[in-house]
């Protein structure tokens, strides 16, 4: 399993490199049959040149040996301590018996040593190994010196240097092959490691990946609700007034001609408001994720409706049925586009809420200018927004009425009268305000 497939934050100290591929394993084949070439090549040439350290091996056998030395490390990635004790003892038993030609199956023992550094899953048993193997191999190294020094005709020509010839040949042996497995043993382990921040930088990618598709959702969902809202606020209120309205026109169109003209009236011109304010909703829809609000076409700012069109609201919904109300107190002064949209849209769907729901005779909307905030408060004669009798609504209003509200940290009271009827009450809160001397706002 790699880290990816985790929900949780891996332990990256414990992190298990994943098994190799099947293309790594067929390069670790290509790799042992290149350096199998080489150690057959290099046996050859030193067998050639007289350089065999032991006359009753054959070429044959030496090529054995040398074959024999490389061919574990066909398995270096997948299995890398078996691979590792199979290189290491054969190096030492092929040297005992006199194979001579020592720099390929050095080769194949640091491939060894470093692989089990870079790919032993085991991390406490691939540094025992590797240590050990070095300890062995320097144990070999010291018998190997010990030979030396004591073997009498061990001459050095032509040697000039300051230092004693045996000295520095011992030196020289000690100093190559602490290099050598030092080297081995280091970059094992910083191939381990760099494997491991390839693996946490994907886990990392991965994590933000998801986070950037959980937030894009989250914002479509949020778009979604907000157009929802805009569409239920629009279609449900003017609708709703046309119902009303187109009813009463029915009712009085043999006995009064004059009021059921001007109840169709009303339904005409609440018929053009709502067109209006869809087609404003839409013109913001179309507009560019960046497009400043400077550059809006005139129409969508145009259509989109604010405190000045409250009293219209207001009077739209009056019907023969229903008598409506309209107040301002306090000083009026400037609010925010968005407050005042919210303004509008909470009064909207209250008296949606009404015509629909209340079976209400009058309605009263007051709208309140404090020194905290504005404040809008709808209040009805009627039995509340449900009941025996009375259709059922799917509650969006409500919900749509306390996000407008929230938005703003403003409060929503909604519930039935002490004395009947029904009320809503909106307060959106404003920054506290000093009256200048000549009527302005000072923040």
């Amino acid at each position: 399993m790699t880290v990816l497939e985790r929900d949780e934050e891996p332990c990256w100290p414990r992190w298990r490199r994943p098994l190799p591929t099947r293309r790594q394993q067929r390069n670790d084949v290509l790799v042992a049959l290149a350096v199998l070439a080489g150690a057959v090549f290099t046996v050859v040439v030193v067998r050639s040149m007289g350089l065999a350290f032991n006359d009753d091996v054959s070429l044959g056998e030496q090529v054995l040996w040398g074959a024999a030395v490389v061919a574990p490390i066909v398995v270096r990635r997948r299995y890398p301590l078996a691979t590792l004790a199979a290189v290491g003892v054969l190096f030492i038993v092929a040297q005992a018996r006199g194979m001579g030609e020592n720099v390929v199956p050095s080769i194949a023992l640091f491939l060894a040593i470093y692989s089990t550094g870079a790919w032993e899953r085991r991390r406490v048993a691939a540094r025992w190994a590797r240590i050990t193997v070095i300890v062995a191999m320097f144990v070999w190294l010291g018998i190997a010196i010990v030979r030396l020094l004591v073997e009498p005709t061990v001459e050095f020509p032509g040697a000039s240097g300051p230092l004693n010839p045996l000295l520095a040949a011992v030196l020289y042996d000690v100093g190559f092959n602490a290099m050598f497995f030092l080297s081995a043993y280091f970059f094992g382990e910083m191939a381990w490691l760099s494997a491991r921040r390839q693996a946490e930088l994907a886990y990392r990618a991965e994590q933000l990946r998801r986070s950037q598709e959980e937030n894009t959702r989250g914002a479509i969902v949020a778009e979604r609700l907000r157009i929802a809202r805009e569409l239920h606020d629009v279609v449900a209120h003017h609708v709703s007034v046309m119902g009303i309205q187109a009813g009463a026109a029915r009712r009085v169109i043999d006995t009064d001609r004059e009021l059921a003209r001007t109840a169709l009236d009303t339904v005409e011109e609440t018929a053009r408001a709502a067109i209006e304010e869809l087609r404003g909703l839409l013109g913001v829809l179309r507009a560019e994720p960046g497009e400043a609000a400077s550059e809006e076409p005139e129409s969508s700012r145009e259509s989109s409706p604010d405190l000045e069109d409250l009293p219209d609201l207001v009077e739209r919904t009056r019907s023969e049925s229903l008598d409506v109300a309209f107040a301002v107190y306090g000083e009026p002064y400037p609010v925010s586009d968005g407050v005042a949209l919210s303004i509008y849209r909470v009064t909207q769907e209250a008296l949606t809420n009404v015509v629909k729901h209340s079976l209400a005779g009058s309605v009263d909307v007051r709208l309140r200018y404090l020194d905290s905030g504005v404040e809008v408060e709808i209040t009805d004669d009627g039995r509340g927004p449900s009941g025996p009798g009375r259709p059922q609504g799917s509650g969006l209003g409500l919900v749509g009425m306390r996000e407008r509200v929230a938005v703003h940290g403003g409060e929503l009271e909604t519930g039935p009268r002490p004395t009947g009827g029904y009320r809503v009450r909106a307060v959106f809160p404003q920054p506290a305000r000093r009256r200048a001397a000549g009527g302005a706002d000072v923040a």
